[in-house]
């Protein structure tokens, strides 16, 4: 079991799930829709089977590339704990759970399941030819928010789109910072990402640029949110100010030529900003 969570980084589900549940509680705010614990733990289950069905297959399609990167020999497919066969039953499981969980939600869900299957699967094969992988990474995440939401309504909204936006281009802002480490490797693997591309320095600019988009779409998310829910408080803005803080952070501590500090930048700063961002703002939803 610990090398099933391993496979799939378990832990890094909490970049995305605050904004699944923000997009949850945004709509049972409104006076149409009841609070389900059955939707739920629906969504939970979407979230989490999805997410180890994407980073499963990732990691299938990815084991040759990593046992020959030193930065990746040693995941579980490369060094043997997990066998290319298992890997694949383990992502035909979260899978099949994944569906049959948005069958239980609504009809919609369930119609547009295999759209977001084949866009966070599809993801591990964009690297071979795009340097906009990140974006593709980014536009799988998104769907959190916006699914939780059309879980509860049956329908979708600009709100949990706004926060769509801000998933997008958060995510694909750090791991453009992630995939500096790789930069030569992927050069001489004929492998594509924004740093292989047009190197570390210009990367970063490219990175910053992805989260100042990401910046304004959370702050007119606010407004937005404001303007149509005025018993918002100033909880949201703290959490606002905390997450466009992280962005800042993490820029500051990361440079084309010092890479000595990423994981800080990837996993610590990020995953406590989502955290902390959602749990500010369902709070203030719901008070």
């Amino acid at each position: 079991m610990k090398n099933y969570f391993n496979l799939v980084t378990f832990s890094h589900t909490i970049f995305a799930m605050p904004f699944a549940m923000l997009g949850f509680f945004l709509a049972i705010i409104d006076p149409a829709y009841e609070f389900s614990w059955k939707i739920l733990f629906l969504v939970i289950v979407c979230m989490v089977t999805a997410r180890n069905a994407a980073m499963g297959f990732n990691r299938y399609a990815d084991r040759r590339i990593d046992a020959i990167n030193e930065r990746t020999n040693n995941r579980e497919i490369p060094s043997g704990k997990i066998t290319s066969t298992q890997a694949l039953l383990f992502v035909g499981i979260n899978v099949l759970l994944f569906i049959t969980a948005t069958w239980f939600i609504n009809f919609l869900c369930f119609v547009l399941s295999p759209v977001a299957l084949l866009v966070i699967l599809g993801y591990s094969y964009t690297k071979r030819f795009t340097a906009l992988c990140h974006l593709v990474l980014g536009l799988g995440l998104s769907f959190a928010p916006i699914g939780a939401y059309i879980a509860v309504t049956g329908k979708i909204d600009v709100l949990p789109v706004i926060y769509g936006l801000v998933v997008l281009f958060w995510v694909a802002g750090f791991d453009i910072i992630y995939a500096l480490q790789d930069e030569y490797f992927d050069r001489n693997s004929s492998l594509r990402s924004i740093p292989e591309r047009l190197g570390g320095k210009q990367a970063l600019v490219i990175s910053r640029a992805f989260h100042v988009v990401s910046a304004v779409a959370l702050s007119y998310g606010a407004f937005y949110l404001q303007r149509y829910y005025p018993h918002t408080s100033l909880l949201h803005i703290a959490g606002l100010c905390v997450f466009l803080a992280s962005l800042v952070y993490q820029h500051s501590i990361v440079s084309h030529n010092d890479l000595s500090r990423i994981n800080k930048a990837f996993f610590t700063t990020n995953g406590l900003a989502s955290l902390i961002f959602g749990l500010f703002v369902i709070i203030d939803l719901l008070w």
